[in-house]
């Protein structure tokens, strides 16, 4: 049953992560005053961008190429690894913290490598944004959860999940929340909402993520939004299930632990995605030298939370 869940999960991510992003986007038209797309528009785009050409700039390399790919790829194998909907999925040996966000940062590597190969004056531009902000987001990461395995004793991820469904008043201590509010700016910081990118501008002074991508059209581009997607659901997941355990079914899940897991997960993740589209219609962008300093701020909380687990450990 262990292997239904691993599937379900990975099912789960692939075909639910373009309805996230709908879902943000009609929630924000209306806030707006807009009718918007609907929710399956994501998918509408999706389909029309593989039926068109895919073009391939005079010079680039097997970079440009096979970055879509490594992308798509990296953030299934997070989907299909992270306890999303149980903590006993197959792949869960290897849901190690440090895995995890090397093939987050793989993902983020191979798509500023493609914008540096195309290049274009845009290209490099959103490269050198993109690891800029990534060398502040994954630090971050490492250290926020590494607070949480304190108390766990593993760097697992499912570990940590099933420790807080066995220790709820863990959540809820001085560790827990300076975590989540580091994990929550990083979350915003890695999949580019704002107020760290606007996904729907194409402003040449303000893009990060779209910079990187201007070159791409047809198939690798509806690959690269899918795993955009992707890469956003898989994160709300992962946070809603390190702080709010509820509802993930344990090692060994029968099909109706598996179904209430599905259920719960997805509701979790509408809730997240639905209070940050209701956070960005009320958001400006910051200026480009002022997003180090919010993730810094975040980095300070997530050093301050491993030192909060630390004492309350020792005191224990």
């Amino acid at each position: 049953m262990s292997y239904l869940a691993g599937a379900t999960q990975l099912f789960a991510v692939a075909a639910g992560a373009p309805l996230v992003l709908g879902r943000m986007r009609q929630i924000r038209a209306r806030l707006e005053g807009r009718v918007g797309g609907g929710v399956l528009q994501p998918w509408r785009d999706l389909r029309k961008q593989l039926g068109k050409q895919s073009i391939t700039p005079v010079g680039t390399s097997w970079v440009f190429r096979g970055a879509p790919v490594l992308l798509a790829a990296s953030t299934l194998l997070i989907g299909a690894v992270a306890p999303l909907v149980a903590t006993g999925s197959p792949l869960d040996p290897v849901a190690d913290l440090i895995a995890v966000v090397g093939l987050l940062f793989l993902g983020t590597v191979a798509l500023a490598l493609a914008g540096l190969d195309t290049g274009t004056a845009f290209g490099g531009m959103g490269a050198s944004r993109e690891m800029t902000i990534a060398a502040l987001v994954e630090p971050t990461i490492l250290l926020a959860v590494f607070a949480l395995s304190i108390p766990a004793g593993s760097a697992n991820l499912g570990a940590i999940v099933a420790n807080s469904l066995e220790n709820p008043g863990q959540v809820m201590s001085l560790a827990g929340v300076l975590a989540f509010v580091a994990l929550a700016i990083v979350v915003v910081a890695e999949t580019g909402r704002l107020p760290v990118d606007n996904p729907s501008t194409h402003l040449e002074l303000t893009m990060v993520h779209e910079a990187m991508v201007l070159e791409y059209a047809g198939p690798r581009l509806a690959l690269i939004e899918w795993a955009a997607a992707m890469r956003l659901t898989v994160l709300l997941a992962l946070l809603a299930n390190l702080f709010v355990p509820w509802g993930v079914a344990g090692a060994q899940p029968t099909l109706a632990a598996v179904l209430i897991g599905l259920v719960t997960i997805a509701a979790k993740v509408a809730a997240l995605a639905a209070a940050l589209a209701f956070a960005e219609v009320f958001l400006a962008k910051l200026r480009l030298f002022r997003v180090p300093e919010l993730l810094a701020g975040s980095f300070l909380l997530a050093l301050l939370a491993v030192t909060a687990a630390n004492f309350f450990s020792g005191q224990a």
